[in-house]
């Protein structure tokens, strides 16, 4: 039995839909934010494939500690057995991931 629960966050930064594995997903002490943390990558060197995405991730997130994201640009938050394939994808594609309908602000 695991000690750890892993989750898939898939969220939206930039015009791209992000998805990560992180052991630790909370509300933030930050109001309208989402706390992910503990994020998972496969170790540095293993294995003779190296996935492109998967560097480019840990680059980028390589000194955090944890994320806060706005609630608005999460995606999905899925319990999951196992770790899969990272991804970052065109969010304006036409992917089946879309954002949650927000109410039009106000004026």
């Amino acid at each position: 039995m695991r000690n750890k629960k892993l989750y898939k966050v898939t969220f939206l930064h930039l015009g791209k839909c992000y998805e990560l594995y992180a052991q630790h997903v909370a509300s933030s002490g930050l109001w309208g934010f989402t706390e992910v943390g503990e994020l998972v990558f496969e170790p540095a060197g293993e294995g003779l494939v190296v996935d492109p995405t998967e560097e480019r991730l840990r680059e980028e997130f390589k000194d955090t500690r944890v994320l806060h994201l706005p609630m608005q640009a999460i995606v999905r938050v899925e319990e999951v057995e196992r770790k899969g394939a990272l991804s970052i994808r065109d969010a304006a594609d036409g992917q089946k991931v879309t954002p949650f309908p927000m109410p039009p602000r106000s004026r």
